[in-house]
This record gives structure tokens, sequence and C-alpha cells, in this order.
């Protein structure tokens, strides 16, 4: 028999589309092999984390509808185990605090922390876990009000 592998796949969540486009080329450039999605609002990255298998999250600080921090500490707070790595241009010391205590698994600074981007998404998909998700007793979207 036959075993397929299927491809990471990870979440790219930034209201500034050249973002994706340029983690596609950065993950494409380092031979990383995975789908990409790309959302520009926190509260369709929610949906989408909570109802779909996704390997990796890669989100901006600064989100039209909430922080960054405000997503992760929701995904948190359900049992998402999912890895997220922050790319924001945000990078005063307190916004790097926040994502860690909200359960961030890596802060990396837009653009100066390019050249190690690939290196870490590398490290998180092969240390991360099994979808693992409490279902929420009220609505999805409530969750994120």
């Amino acid at each position: 028999m036959i075993e397929t592998i299927s491809k990471p796949k990870i979440l790219c969540v930034d209201s500034d589309p050249l973002t994706a486009d340029w983690v596609t080329a950065v993950l494409a450039r380092a031979q990383i092999i995975c789908s990409i999605e790309t959302v520009g609002k926190g509260r369709d990255a929610f949906g989408l984390l909570v109802n779909e298998e996704i390997d990796l999250c890669v989100m901006e600080y600064a989100l039209p509808d909430m922080t960054g921090v405000q997503l992760c500490g929701l995904l948190r707070q359900i049992g998402c185990k999912v890895p997220v790595l922050f790319f924001s241009a945000m990078n005063r010391p307190i916004d790097r605090e926040l994502a860690n205590a909200a359960g961030a698994n890596e802060y990396l600074e837009k653009p100066d922390d390019l050249d190690i981007f690939a290196d870490a998404v590398k490290f998180l998909l092969k240390r991360r876990e099994p979808l693992s998700i409490q279902r929420p007793s009220q609505p999805l979207y409530a969750l994120a009000a």
C-alpha cells in the first residue's frame, strides 16, 4: 500500500495581501512544500483554525477586527494547539511580551527577521502537535466578539 503524505497547511493572517505573497515566495525559495491560505481578519482566521486542519498560523499583530494577541488568546482558551508565528511590524518589547503571554510560539519582526523566517517555519512545522480542540459551547463568532 502506498501512503500519501499531505502537504502542511499554513494559514497567513494579515490584512496586507503583499505579506501573503512574500510568505509564499520565501517558503518556495526555501523549498518548503506547503499549501498557504490567506485571510485578512481575525474572525475569518478563527473560523478556519477551529474548523479545518491547519498546521501553522503566521499572523500579524494588528488586524482590522481584533489584535493577533486576542486571536491567539482565543485559540489557546479553546485548546487549539496550532503553532502561532507572529510576523509583525509591531516591534516594541511589550508587543512581543503580550504575544508570548497569549500563547505565541515565535515572534519575528518585519522586515528585520526576514533571514530567519523560513527556519522558524521549518522548526514549528516539525514540532507541531495533532489538532486538538475542545469545541466551544457558544457560537464561534461570539467568542471573537
